[in-house]
């Protein structure tokens, strides 16, 4: 069935990355069978969650883990989870956090904007945002000061592309602070799934990430960490975690998705992406006025992208005027820009096809004209 043409829908080739406004991922197939094999049946949801937990406990060495609605809910429900624990009474009251601790701790460069504010996902618990340093850096005394005002629930730690640069403390020291203050950590990792066990290594209390993204699986959120804290987030159901409640389809992804080959052999899919790579370097590198050249993750994440650096005098455009006339093609090619790097563009690999790997190439070489 094709739902573009049936719908009217813009056909598009994703050279952006696995994003929220692109409808997040495809759905590997293994996955799919999974998930359309449950929708016609009825479940338990607490005993699906607790299968979900067991293999997210599994496969990420945390002691346990749920399923949410999506990574930003996670958030939500995590720095709740720290703030009233399984106290009924507590979780009824949120999002009034009148006689509990109530103020969660971030770094300056961590309040960043995926979309929608971090910040905000937090203060839709009904905790305070206290701040510790400012935009030029955060020092482990800005941390300590922090961490040591009354009425601190825990403290919110950012692993993302767009912190990655940032001066202040990486995560190992993060949670070395909020530990010796006695306070749990929550991590928002939402695109650094492939990172996950190496996340919980760390030892912060919940971390949170998406699993419809570089897991290939429909929209849900995973939360690995400390089993108590687990149980409080899925507590949060009976309050403000009922707006935010995923469905059996959101957990069967989840559970689904640690049985695909993506997952079974990472490095395998790894080359195939540096491969696709290779093959948008090699392509665009005879086109003039564009040079393209291989970029890792900046968070370490297992794969590579290309950045690709545009001459105006040579092309008749800029970086951002070329990303509006891609976009607006027939079919539609949305790349990517990160931070403030107004000379260049990105185009990831994650959602492309090998045939739509050459099909962006030929996009952009049909722009760019003869």
């Amino acid at each position: 069935m094709d739902l573009h043409e049936r719908f009217g829908l813009t056909r598009i080739l994703n050279a952006y990355d696995k994003a929220t406004f692109l409808g997040g991922a495809r759905v590997l197939p293994e996955v799919a069978e999974v998930v359309c094999a449950s929708l016609s049946e009825t479940f338990e949801m607490a005993e699906l969650q607790k299968v979900a937990g067991r293999i997210i406990a599994r496969e990420t060495g945390a002691e346990s883990g749920c399923v949410t609605a999506c990574a930003a809910a996670a958030i939500t429900l995590n720095v709740a989870a720290c703030m009233t624990g399984a106290d009924p009474a507590r979780i009824a009251q949120l999002p009034d956090t009148a006689g509990m601790p109530s103020r969660a701790v971030m770094q300056a460069g961590h309040r960043i904007s995926f979309g929608a504010p971090v910040e905000q996902m937090v203060r839709l618990s009904g905790a305070e945002v206290i701040v510790a340093g400012d935009e030029e850096g955060c020092s482990r005394d800005d941390l300590r000061r922090a961490v040591d005002a009354e009425g601190i629930a825990c403290l919110v730690a950012v692993e993302s592309y767009h912190t990655a640069d940032y001066p202040g403390l990486r995560l190992t020291e993060l949670v070395e602070v909020a530990h010796d203050a006695s306070l749990p950590i929550v991590v928002d990792a939402a695109t650094q799934e492939l990172r996950l066990r190496e996340i919980v290594a760390m030892e912060p209390d919940l971390v949170g990430c998406s699993a419809h993204k570089y897991f290939g699986s429909t929209t849900a959120g995973i939360v690995a960490g400390r089993a108590d804290l687990v149980e409080a987030v899925l507590a949060q159901s009976r309050g403000i975690g009922r707006g935010m409640k995923v469905g059996k389809e959101g957990v069967f992804g989840v559970v689904a998705a640690w049985d695909t080959p993506m997952q079974l052999d990472t490095a395998s899919w790894s080359a195939e992406e540096r491969r696709k790579c290779e093959r948008v370097s090699e392509r665009l590198s005879e086109v003039a006025g564009l040079s393209p050249i291989l970029s890792p993750d900046p968070n370490g994440c297992p794969f590579d992208r290309v950045r690709v650096d545009v001459d105006q005098d040579a092309t008749g455009y800029t970086p951002k005027s070329l990303r509006a006339a891609l976009a607006q093609g027939d079919p539609a090619v949305h790349v990517r820009v990160y931070g403030d790097e107004p000379e260049a563009f990105y185009i990831n690999m994650t959602e492309l096809t090998s045939a739509e790997v050459d099909e962006v190439c030929d996009q952009i070489e049909a722009t760019l004209g003869p």
